[in-house]
């Protein structure tokens, strides 16, 4: 059985209820190591009036603060910060298969004083490679070519050569039949009238069907009508050019079940598609839908890896 490190992220919001009110299903899935020291999961599940179960291995993350529902904290921020790279070091250490991480809150982490705006800026700078973000479910798998910067910044992020190279990275990682690359501007531009950086991505794409030797990737998609069900009928992978061009259609479709998924990186890493949820924090109500995907993504993909390192030796 797979073991997964499972970093608990912000213990103001709702992940360290996910993780206790999921735990007897993954088990059945793999061996999952948590995160949290004992004092601070001792301290929440009494908040959360919910019973520790006996087999619920905590790593020992180090720290000590007050949890406080709702409240964007310095300390929390700190201490998810904290477990997420316990749960790096442990993959790092082949002392786990793959990290499956719960919500951080990224103004904690500035807060804390950390210089990284979530989990995959992180883990780029850790890993020295291009990690790519993907979001979805079986159904639809949407990856991102730009993620949390400005929406003023997206038009100028957008290049042949390093929209190629993400490209191609993407179908390395996921081997899709067919992929729709959306384009930036309404109507994708209408032929220059709103916009010329489509025609970068038209470039980036032919260049990147030649360089494989087939017709993988297909755009520019006009946004508006690229999630509709008669496109969606021929493709279930997107790339989207920014963060909410990509997520509002996905999340509208399918926001309990999409997950998080770490590409082009040498381990393996999951998420929950969704926030603390300050809103609904320590009060029984939070859904374990995305973190069970997440965790049976994990277990996947810790088997394609395996399978892959059989393969190449």
């Amino acid at each position: 059985m797979k073991k997964l490190a499972i970093s608990v992220g912000d213990l103001n919001g709702i992940g360290i209820e996910i993780a206790l009110k999921a735990h007897e299903e993954i088990k059945q899935w793999c061996e999952p190591i948590y995160c949290i020291n004992e004092k601070l999961l001792d301290q929440a599940a009494k908040r959360l009036e919910i019973q520790i179960p006996e087999d619920f291995h905590c790593y020992g993350t180090k720290g000590s603060f007050s949890i406080k529902p709702a409240k964007i904290s310095a300390k929390s921020g700190k201490y998810s910060y904290k477990s997420f790279l316990d749960a790096i070091n442990l993959a790092k250490g082949k002392k786990v298969e793959g990290i499956v991480t719960l919500p951080i809150h990224k103004q904690a982490w500035a807060k804390a004083g950390v210089s990284y705006k979530g989990h995959t800026d992180l883990l780029r700078t850790i890993f020295k490679e291009n990690a790519i973000m993907m979001l979805g479910c079986e159904e639809l798998f949407v990856a991102l070519y730009t993620e949390h910067i400005p929406l003023k910044q997206v038009p100028k992020a957008i290049k042949i050569g390093k929209l190629g190279s993400f490209l191609k990275d993407f179908y390395k990682e996921v081997q899709p039949e067919k992929v729709a690359v959306l384009g930036l501007n309404p109507h994708a531009g209408d032929g220059g009238v709103l916009g010329e950086e489509e025609n970068k991505i038209i470039k980036a794409i032919q260049k990147t069907n030649k360089k494989l030797g087939c017709d993988i990737f297909d755009g520019p998609f006009i946004p508006d009508v690229a999630f509709t069900p008669s496109v969606r009928e021929k493709y279930s992978y997107y790339v989207a050019m920014y963060h909410d061009q990509g997520l509002g259609p996905l999340k509208a479709l399918y926001f309990d079940e999409s997950i998080n998924v770490s590409l082009n990186l040498p381990i393996v890493r999951t998420s929950v598609d969704h926030g603390t949820a300050f809103d609904i924090a320590y009060k029984g109500k939070a859904r374990v839908e995305s973190y069970r995907n997440a965790v049976k993504e994990a277990v996947k993909l810790c088997d394609l890896s395996l399978e892959k390192e059989h393969r190449d030796r």
